[in-house]
């Protein structure tokens, strides 16, 4: 009998103008956790941060070679918000991230899912930042 085919997303890549800026976005204002950041030549390096030390799934930051890729930076999804970064407690992230500086498009508001408020990272890609639901009675 054979096994059954196991797969799992592990890495998307996001286009970035440099390194070290990101890294420092990412780790910095963000608080996720350089997980790899290794030199594979003069100029290009593998670089991942991830949301916890121990997450399965992390952003490669790859810096953008030739025009056609810095013409991506930025505008990956088109405008639309392409990441969500769920939280377990939505006023301390937001409360953190916003002294951080990170700037955010709206104020929280809360959906069936969740508490949810758009952000920009660095190079203006839109991110949605989600906390748990509500439970219990409303109000």
């Amino acid at each position: 009998m054979t096994e059954p085919l196991t797969m799992r997303l592990s890495l998307v890549t996001l286009v970035v103008d440099d390194y070290d800026r990101a890294i420092d976005f990412y780790c910095r204002r963000l608080g996720f956790h350089l997980a790899e950041d290794t030199a594979l030549s003069e100029s290009k390096r593998w670089v991942v941060v991830k949301p916890q030390p121990d997450a399965t799934m992390g952003l490669l930051l790859a810096q953008a070679d030739g025009e056609d890729q810095k013409a991506a930076i930025g505008n990956q999804t088109g405008g639309r918000v392409g990441f969500f970064l769920d939280v377990s407690d939505f006023p301390a992230a937001h409360n953190r991230m916003r002294a951080a500086g990170v700037l955010f498009e709206e104020e929280p508001r809360h959906e069936p899912y969740g508490t949810v408020a758009v952000f920009r990272d660095l190079y203006g890609n839109r991110w949605d930042l989600i906390g748990p639901a509500r439970t219990g009675n409303p109000g």
